[in-house]
């Protein structure tokens, strides 16, 4: 599926923006069949597909995040591929090899390329941080420039294309650090956690019966691709473009600008990656609040999820036990949306 111009800024509207909204609507419904709860960690993840990009799900075993990631593909009218990681898991495993194949009529062997499980719409990297880095990086490519490469020959890869990776806590055994140059490809790092005594009694009842949940399509893959172009073509000011940039230049030790805190506990901070997708985020949450054009309160609601895993805390922060999230807090409190300081 290729991809289509880029959906011109007049023609986003009222209309358009409240599709969207009932298109969210319906998706939450169906993922509403399956899941319980975690409404903070649904919305992020439609946010990441409405964007376009990749998002990492991190939380302790059982808290749903694969069942999401495979009812989110049961959901949309798109191919599904599931990868399990795994200490012994090789690139090739992922992106695909040329193998040899014998012609039955001519008798001869012509190299022929056996695509691997990325080549879908919706690739779950299920346990990424349970592999070793080397095989980490085979996403690399994959998820920045959509494509593959094997050998002298690049296949690209069918739009629309998704990663979502789930991740188990650091401290847990078997566990491996994801690169940083691997980190920063993902958009949103969403933090899945437990459930209410009220949602677990309810997740308890619906799973220990004998019904199934019965998904009906929402979106197709077209579909998708037209929201993501009305996301982009959303407006959004040169004031609210300054202060994404200025909150992501502020988490950098070596700025002039960045506070004492932040140069005291930060080994480095976010690119300008970060600062893309906080607008990006920011034009996303506006379209599904029916809202037509983004605003500071947009780039402020996904300014965690794009800046917790693109943050490196020093030993001193470790020691006096001083987390990322409490840095991204306090630069939230601190950094104004009106430019003053």
């Amino acid at each position: 599926m290729s991809a289509v111009p880029t959906l011109p800024a007049n023609l986003v509207t009222v209309a358009a923006v409240q599709q969207l909204a009932e298109k969210r609507r319906l998706l939450l419904a169906e993922l509403g069949k399956s899941i319980v709860g975690q409404q903070e960690v649904i919305d992020n993840v439609l946010l990441t597909v409405f964007c376009g990009g990749h998002a990492l799900i991190e939380g302790v075993p059982g808290l749903a995040k694969t069942l999401l990631i495979r009812s989110l593909g049961r959901a949309l009218d798109i191919q599904f591929s599931r990868i399990q990681f795994t200490p012994d898991l090789m690139p090739s495993d992922i992106t695909g090899t040329d193998v040899l194949e014998e012609d039955h009529e001519t008798g001869r062997r012509r190299q022929v390329f056996l695509p691997g499980p990325v080549f879908a719409n919706l690739v779950l990297a299920d346990e990424i941080n349970r592999t070793p880095p080397k095989t980490q990086a085979a996403m690399l490519q994959v998820m920045q420039e959509r494509e593959v490469t094997i050998g002298t020959k690049t296949y690209p890869l069918a739009a629309p294309f998704h990663v979502f990776a789930t991740q188990n806590p650091l401290e847990q055994e078997g566990t491996y650090v994801l690169p940083e140059a691997q980190a920063d490809r993902f958009m949103f790092h969403i933090r899945a956690t437990y459930p209410t005594r009220a949602e677990e009694e309810l997740v308890v009842r619906s799973t220990t019966g004998t019904e199934t949940p019965d998904f009906r399509p929402v979106l197709s893959g077209l579909e998708i691709i037209e929201i993501q172009k009305l996301v982009r073509a959303i407006p959004v000011s040169d004031e609210v473009v300054r202060y994404a940039v200025r909150l992501v230049a502020s988490t950098r030790p070596e700025d002039p600008a960045a506070p004492a805190y932040i140069r005291e506990f930060l080994r480095w901070g976010a690119s300008p990656r970060a600062s893309q997708y906080l607008v990006l985020g920011a034009k996303a949450r506006a379209a599904v609040a029916g809202k037509l054009c983004a605003d500071y309160e947009g780039v402020r609601s996904v300014a965690r999820q794009v800046l917790r895993h693109r943050l490196l805390a020093n030993f001193s922060a470790r020691a006096q036990k001083v987390s990322v999230n409490d840095l991204i807090e306090r630069l939230l409190k601190e950094i104004p949306a009106d430019g003053s300081r």
